[in-house]
Parts: C-alpha cells; sequence; structure tokens
C-alpha cells in the first residue's frame, strides 16, 4: 500500500447553527490547515498515488476565499468539512482540518 499526504492552508468562512447560545453562529473566518491523506494498492500510470498540485487544486477551489454556508447544504462543523473534503479528493481516506491553533477535527474512513 502506497500513502501519501498534502497540507493546505485556506482561508474561508463560515457560520454554524448550532443549538446552544455561541458567537460561532455569526459569520467569522479561519486560515485553516487542511491535511489530506490518500493510498492506493498500485501506483497510477504517472507513478503517484494522486498528485499533490491535483489535491491542492480541489481543496483550494472548493474552499479558498469562501463563504463556506453559500454551497453546502450541511452545517459546516470542522468535523462535517472534513469528511466532505475527503469525499472529494480521490483515493482519501483521511482528512485533518484544523480550524484554529487548538482546535482539529479528524475524518478517517472506516476500512469496512
Amino acid at each position: 500500500m502506497y500513502y501519501v499526504e498534502k497540507r493546505i492552508e485556506v482561508a474561508m468562512a463560515h457560520s454554524l447553527n448550532l443549538s446552544y447560545a455561541s458567537k460561532c453562529t455569526n459569520i467569522h473566518g479561519h486560515n485553516a490547515i487542511i491535511v489530506v491523506y490518500c493510498k492506493a494498492k498500485e501506483l497510477n500510470a504517472d507513478g503517484m498515488v494522486a498528485d499533490f498540485t491535483q489535491i491542492k487544486k480541489i481543496i483550494k477551489d472548493l474552499l479558498d476565499h469562501k463563504y463556506v454556508n453559500n454551497f453546502v447544504e450541511f452545517n459546516p462543523t470542522a468535523e462535517n468539512l472534513a469528511r466532505w473534503i475527503c469525499e472529494h479528493v480521490p483515493h482519501c481516506y483521511k482528512v485533518s482540518f484544523q480550524e484554529s491553533e487548538n482546535n482539529k477535527a479528524v475524518y478517517c474512513l472506516d476500512d469496512d
């Protein structure tokens, strides 16, 4: 099995829909650090699991300098965004979404 990881930083904004009072229900921004983990049993014709430049392009196109609430149909928590990113990147099995120094969510596909 081959594994690669790509770290990308994006500037994005969102607001959360919460069942309790929180300042996070207001529009606010993050310089999120996203780490995408991909794997493959065999390398592609170019000798790669995935092209790092293509992974970066996918993430930047999805999130960079955008208000996420405008185009997702779920509550854009770090946890939900990590899952969503994983679904959009080929060969991805895990995503770490760090929205601030002390707050990170990780989504990992089950091996079932």
